[in-house]
Parts: structure tokens; sequence; C-alpha cells
């Protein structure tokens, strides 16, 4: 299924994004300059890391924390972990992660 409609940031206070384990690293870079460049406008970010193994979102959520740190010309944002677990019924474990500059 494909939707497509328009958001423009102004109208949202705190940008969400989504990133599932299984995606490609190459996700995680689009991503960490995606909340970089937001991060220029917002006070926060929050994202949801997903996977179907329990170890997914930690995983996926070190290796973004290590892209987010390699950025020479911006200071790196603080993260917070935010609520975690698993879908009842469902192989799928997630993560919220809150990012600030």
């Amino acid at each position: 299924m494909r939707l497509d409609y328009h958001v423009d940031l102004s109208e949202i206070e705190t940008p969400r994004f989504a990133v599932e384990a299984q995606e490609r690293i190459g996700k995680l870079f689009t991503l960490a300059t995606l909340v970089l460049n937001v991060l220029d406008t917002k006070p926060r970010v929050e994202i949801v890391f997903h996977g179907l193994n329990r170890d997914d979102p930690a995983r996926r959520i070190a290796a973004f924390r290590e892209i987010m740190a390699s950025v020479s010309t911006a200071s790196c944002p603080t993260f917070e972990a935010a609520a975690a677990g698993h879908i009842a019924e469902s192989s799928t474990h997630y993560q919220w992660l809150e990012v600030k500059p």
C-alpha cells in the first residue's frame, strides 16, 4: 500500500520517524542527515526503531548514535530512550528514542 500526502514541518511540533531494523544501513545514514537538518529548526525528534528480534532495536539505535557522533560540523545531540516493548500477538519489538540538539 502506498499513501502520498504533504506534511509541512512547520505544522508539526515534534517530528516523528520510524525505522525497521531490517532496513539496510543506508537508511540510518539518511535518517541521521534528516534528523540533523530537522534539529536545526525543532527542539526534538522522536524515532521508533522496530524489528522482529528483541535485540534489533538496540542494535539499530547503537549504529544510529555512532553515525550521529561522526558528524564533525555539528555538536552531537543527546539521546533519551523512551517506551520500549513487544507488540502482543506479533513478533515485533520496538524502542522509542528522543533526540535533542
